[in-house]
């Protein structure tokens, strides 16, 4: 099969006939037809992460069931499908209390070191990213790592279901459980910027508030529902926040990760808010606080993994919205591309115009 494979660390894609393997236990053989083009895969590309290479990334898949492992119990041949990044065993103590975000033993869903790997190419082994390797005309995975939709639903829109819409969403609806009437602040309108404003929505937020450094991006998230949208180039976002909701937010979501950006996040929560920490542009970034101010304002700092999703149960849910005109997912795909295009795709994403980049010919 076709996939685009990385052979160094800061190389570009390659496309390459690759070879994939059968199903086996509760594997799943996918026919991939959408891959969104998300910034964690070309960071792991473009940084020495300590991942084995080659390798085919993408985790942002979506795709048909061609063929099913003899354990199979939840798919068969025909399924509609989406990936997700979230790896757990369904048994552990974590996963038995719907924690599967926070699964014991998440090396389960991968083949073993004594079996035969997924992705060969030349009798060697190919790295599958992340469990996925959705940048590949079909895929192999384990079926904790997929969940199946409505047939209504476009790739394209399906294959952001399963990173960027429930990190962003799940972080609103999940991990700071909004409730309706509070005022939410999201700190950078990019793609899971915006999928925070489509939680808030949901959630019914009575304030929504985006704040990002580009107009453009802006303009989005008043489309996706931001009741009011700050320009932190030209304006104190501090102040501009205070000012509409006249005590600070109930929950504000960093999806920046960046000293400034980090800091006027934290001093626009409100008393009994939290701030919810997204994305890390910085990893070594840290930011001191006042303990006896957290104490007096009973406010929080917590971090969000993958939106404290259960796959199984909101994947399905956001599709479902989606369909009903509740959810917006087509906005979200600003260009589609072949997996040929792969490289043109991921510098098409520095224009802050392009909000998510979908192959959609594989």
């Amino acid at each position: 099969m076709k996939a685009a494979v990385v052979r160094a660390t800061g190389s570009r894609f390659e496309t390459a006939e690759i070879d994939i393997a059968q199903p086996l236990g509760r594997e799943v053989l996918v026919d991939v037809r959408a891959s969104g083009l998300c910034h964690t895969d070309y960071t792991f590309v473009q940084h020495d992460a300590g991942l084995p290479l080659p390798a085919v990334f993408g985790h942002e898949a979506a795709g048909v069931v061609a063929a099913v492992g003899p354990d199979v119990t939840q798919l068969a041949a025909g399924d509609h499908v989406v990936a997700c990044l979230v790896p757990y065993c369904g048994v552990c103590v974590k996963c038995l209390s719907g924690r599967v975000y926070e699964c014991l033993h998440p090396e389960v869903v991968r083949r073993g070191e004594s079996t035969p790997p997924r992705l060969s190419e030349g009798g060697g082994t190919v790295y599958q990213g992340f469990g996925i390797g959705g940048f590949a005309q079909q895929t192999l995975i384990h079926e904790n790592q997929l969940v199946k939709i409505p047939d209504a639903v476009p790739f394209p829109q399906a294959a952001l279901l399963g990173c960027g819409v429930v990190t962003g969403a799940g972080a609103v609806l999940n991990t700071a459980d909004v409730q309706a009437g509070a005022a939410v602040v999201v700190v950078g309108a990019g793609g899971v910027g915006l999928n925070v404003v489509s939680g808030a929505v949901v959630a019914g937020a009575a304030t929504i508030i985006a704040v990002d450094i580009a107009d453009d991006k802006l303009d989005k998230a008043r489309s996706f529902g931001a009741t009011h949208v700050i320009n932190s180039r030209s304006t104190d976002p501090v102040e501009a926040v205070l000012k509409i909701t006249g005590r600070g937010a109930d929950a504000v979501f960093d999806v920046v990760g960046i000293e400034q950006a980090t800091r006027q996040a934290l001093a626009m929560v409100g008393p009994g808010g939290g701030l919810y920490l997204i994305g890390v542009l910085d990893p070594t970034l840290q930011i001191p606080v006042n303990l006896l101010d957290f104490i007096r304002t009973q406010r929080r700092v917590q971090g969000v993994n993958m939106g404290s999703t259960n796959p199984k149960r909101d994947i399905p849910l956001y599709a479902q919205l989606y369909l009903e005109g509740r959810f917006e997912l087509d906005s979200l795909v600003s260009k589609t591309i072949s997996l040929d295009e792969i490289n043109e795709g991921y510098a098409a994403l520095e224009d802050s115009a392009v909000t998510r980049v979908v192959i959609s010919s594989l």
